[in-house]
Parts: structure tokens; sequence; C-alpha cells
């Protein structure tokens, strides 16, 4: 417990007002967020593999931050974010707009629903366009934080990476961070295996990153799988949680567990 101190001049000692313990002040509610009971059924399972505490604390989140997720299909990390940030913070969920590919009309309709059916934990999600002018995934300089979640092959597939990058560094205010996790490849792999395949090397994201004006800030092995290969002929889909494939290889697959993924910090300078 920490007492709270008011000093006051004409006073010989201090005044101690109330006691507070500062573990319970502004506290994220982890537990709530990883396994309440918004959670999709066998979502909260993904934690063990995607480890998302580790990973946003690492990349410096806060509750009382202005986040923004590029591209956050099914809404996955969406079920984590928006609780934490609902109180104090404010989540923008940036989606292709609903004159895109088909894919991304029915990933948006999906994650409407989503988000209709619990407004008491996603009733503060703002839903902005990726993909359109350089200040639609959020207002420009606003936001402390932009994450991108295992979708940086689909840009480099539609050759969107570089205008994806620029909205993420117009988003930032100067000094906010990139958080990216992407499958990894190793390194020498050409770009269109990287397309096909969903594994992406490192090098290419950093350079990506560098070219739109970030700095690579930190790395860190929290999502590394030294089991997957990342030998797949069907790629990182091979593996859990999509398991396509031969039906005969199928236990070997899950036993890897999801895919070997890089965990990289980006700053936007000031």
């Amino acid at each position: 417990m920490r007492n709270l101190v008011f000093r006051c001049l004409s006073c010989v000692a201090p005044l101690v007002i109330f006691a507070v313990s500062p573990a319970t002040v502004g506290a994220p509610d982890w537990s709530m967020a990883l396994e309440g009971e918004h959670r999709k059924e066998g979502n909260a399972g993904r934690n063990a593999f995607r480890h998302p505490r580790e990973t946003l604390e690492f990349f410096g989140f806060r509750e009382d931050m202005t986040v923004v997720e590029l591209s956050p299909g099914g809404g996955w990390y969406t079920e984590v974010l928006a609780p934490l940030l609902h109180e104090r913070g404010q989540y923008y969920a940036a989606h292709y707009g609903v004159n895109g590919r088909s894919y991304y009309r029915r990933a948006l309709g999906n994650y409407l629903r989503k988000l209709g059916e619990n407004d008491d934990v996603y009733g503060r999600v703002t839903i902005t366009t990726l993909g359109g002018d350089s200040s639609s995934i959020a207002p420009a300089g606003s936001a402390d934080l932009v994450l991108a979640f295992r979708n940086i092959h689909s840009w480099l597939g539609s050759d969107s990476l570089p205008q994806t990058m620029e909205q993420a560094f117009d988003a930032l205010k100067p000094g906010g961070v990139l958080g990216v996790v992407q499958h990894r490849a190793k390194d020498g792999r050409d770009l269109e295996k990287m397309k096909s395949t969903g594994y992406v090397t490192e090098q290419a994201v950093i350079d990506a990153a560098a070219q739109a004006g970030f700095v690579l800030d930190a790395r860190s092995e929290i999502n590394a799988n030294p089991k997957d290969k990342g030998d797949y002929e069907g790629g990182v889909w091979e593996l859990p949680p999509s398991l396509r494939g031969d039906e005969s290889t199928r236990d070997e697959r899950i036993a890897v567990g999801e895919s070997d993924r890089m965990t990289l910090r980006f700053v936007k300078p000031e």
C-alpha cells in the first residue's frame, strides 16, 4: 500500500489523506481480456501460441493509448484490445472498404456482426478505412501505437505494403510505435515465395518500414517457434489454426503448433 501525502504550507506535518495500492490504479484487466466470456470459442486457446499480453507489453501498450489495428480480420486481437481500451483509450480497427475484394467484404461483414453481438465490450470500437487517403485509418498524428498482426504477406501480395506503411506512419504521433508480428521466412526467400507462402523475411519487413520513415527499435523472440521449418508447400496455412493440406500429416502439423513469427518494434522519429 502507498499513502498519498498532501503538504500544507501552514502545517507542521504532512497530512495523509488516504492509502491506495498502486497495483489497483488504472491496472488493465488482463484476465478478462484474455479469458473472458466475450471471446469466441477456441480463441482463448490460441493465447499459448500468440502470447498477446507479452506481445502488447513489448510494444509498450497502455490502456490509455490511442491504438490502431491494421486489417484485424476476424477480430482475434480485437477481443483482447477492445476491453482493455474501453474505459480510457481509443481503438481504431482499420479495415479495407466495402468496395474492395470479396474476401475483404466478407471479413468486414463478419467483424461488424461480432461487434454488434456485444456492445458492452465493443461499443467504443471505431471502424476506419485501410487503403484510403493518408489519414483514413486515424486522424493524422493521433495514434500512440499501430499494430500489424500476421498480414504483411497479404499487403505484399496486393502490392499495397508501401501505402500501408505510409498510412501507419502518418497516423502515429512522433515517437509513436509500429508493432509487427509476422510469419518469419529464412533469409534469402524471394518475393514471390513470400507472397505465396505467407512467410516473409525480417529484412523485407525492416526495409518496407524504413522506406516509410520508421526506425527499428527492438526485436523479440516472444512469438518464435523453432519447430516450424517454414517449408510447407501450401505455406503457413498448413499449420494451425488453418490446417490445410494432407490429412495424413495433420497430427504432425498440430504438434508443430502455430508458425514461427518475428516480433518487431518500430518507432516514428520525433
